[in-house]
């Protein structure tokens, strides 16, 4: 009787062994230390490197060529946030700023996508329309090289992806959609000129989501007169979704 009591007290007390996938700890989010933004800042070569690696100033997301880094953003694939409550929030600041400027964790997107569409989200949110196996694949090596955990539900998401992927490497880089002329004032018709005179708050010759919304014309469609002064990233037709 001893020796089973002893056994089941062992039983009871040996840690169960952590669950992995893909060589990632599946465990749930948890903030062990406050997050500031600011020990995530990264440097300001960055986005000379991204445009590099890509080899044009490219949203892998959208499958958008944009003109200039000016119409985009420099994106986290694994957001600092998400980053911060997979492990992160109990490393050094050292390794949080490494994190922030990983090259293999960055990428471009267009302002309203990288702002709004994916903000903080992790892959069980929101996964790319374009690229969707590099960016799965990413993930995975990122979080394996900084030994981030996982939750279930990306865990899912994410491989719901990858076992129907035929390789994970990024699409070759052609332009589906094309970033959509902004009109300036001096070239614009009487009806431009109306459009902007109407929806143009600040008159700098754009509208902005912030500007339509207040106007109730938001989400803007392209059959919109207000659409070809507006920045739509992801080229959808649609933008202020």
């Amino acid at each position: 009787m001893i020796f089973g009591a002893l056994a089941v007290f062992l039983a009871w007390n040996i840690p169960a062994a952590a669950e992995t996938w893909r060589g990632i700890e599946v465990a749930p989010e948890h903030r062990c230390s406050p997050y500031n933004r600011r020990d995530y800042r990264y440097s300001g070569s960055t986005e000379k490197e991204i445009v590099e690696r890509i080899g044009a100033v490219y949203g892998p997301y959208s499958g958008t060529c944009f003109n200039s880094t000016d119409e985009t953003d420099i994106e986290h694939i694994i957001a600092v946030s998400e980053a911060h409550d997979s492990g992160l929030c109990a490393r050094s600041r050292e390794v949080r700023r490494q994190f922030a400027s990983d090259i293999r964790n960055l990428t471009l997107a267009a302002p309203e996508l990288n702002r709004n569409s994916k903000r903080g989200k992790d892959a069980a949110d929101w996964i790319p329309e374009h690229n969707a196996c590099w960016f799965a694949a990413r993930i995975v090596e990122v979080r394996r090289l900084y030994g981030l955990t996982i939750d279930r539900r990306e865990m899912e998401a994410l491989e719901q992806v990858l076992r129907d992927c035929p390789d994970t490497e990024m699409q070759p880089l052609i332009c589906h959609r094309k970033f959509p002329r902004r009109v300036k004032v001096r070239d614009a018709s009487t009806k431009d000129s109306e459009v902007l005179r109407r929806y143009d708050d600040n008159g700098n010759g754009r509208i902005t989501c912030k500007e339509a919304r207040r106007h109730g014309i938001a989400p803007v469609q392209s059959d919109h007169p207000a659409y070809v002064f507006m920045h739509d990233g992801d080229g959808d037709g649609v933008v202020c979704e």
